[in-house]
């Protein structure tokens, strides 16, 4: 995440007005502004003033982060070759680094075997293991899976 926060404070001694400019940065979110707004992050403006502006990024999908919170293990099954697990090996190319690195502390397991059918696992707190079969399905729609597979994860702890 990057937070750029402009905003005025009063000097309360001289009753002057300065302005300050804060920028955090956690390293493994969206390392810039400039990352934040080429298209893989919302961003948000909001004008208090005409000098005034707060800048706000963020990843639209914040549950990505929050995988290891609600699931302990993530397994993906899939054949090398056969077209039925083409959409999950696309799915593992444009999203494996990422979900590594917001949870590098999440075992993701990528099982590949000749003639499987394309499934996801997701292992939760005691034991228990909830599996969706991918096949037929788009790198999106595996991805809204996975989303899914979070949220049962969350239910499960409440």
């Amino acid at each position: 995440f990057v937070f750029l926060f402009l905003k005025n404070k009063i000097d309360s001694r001289k009753n002057q007005t300065r302005r300050r400019k804060l920028a955090f940065s956690i390293s493994h979110f969206v390392p810039s502004a400039a990352a934040c707004s080429a298209g893989r992050s919302s961003e948000f403006r909001l004008q208090s003033s005409s000098s005034n502006k707060i800048v706000f990024c963020w990843k639209e999908m914040a549950w990505r982060g929050n995988l290891s919170k609600n699931i302990k293990e993530l397994r993906l099954l899939m054949c090398q070759s056969s077209p039925a697990s083409a959409s999950a090996r696309e799915f593992v190319e444009k999203n494996y680094k990422e979900l590594k690195t917001l949870n590098p502390k999440l075992p993701i397991l990528i099982r590949e075997c000749s003639g499987v059918e394309p499934q996801l696992w997701a292992r939760y707190d005691l034991g228990v293991e909830r599996g969706i079969k991918l096949e037929g399905m788009t790198e999106p729609q595996i991805l809204k899976a996975l989303e899914d597979l979070v949220k049962a994860g969350q239910s499960l702890k409440a």
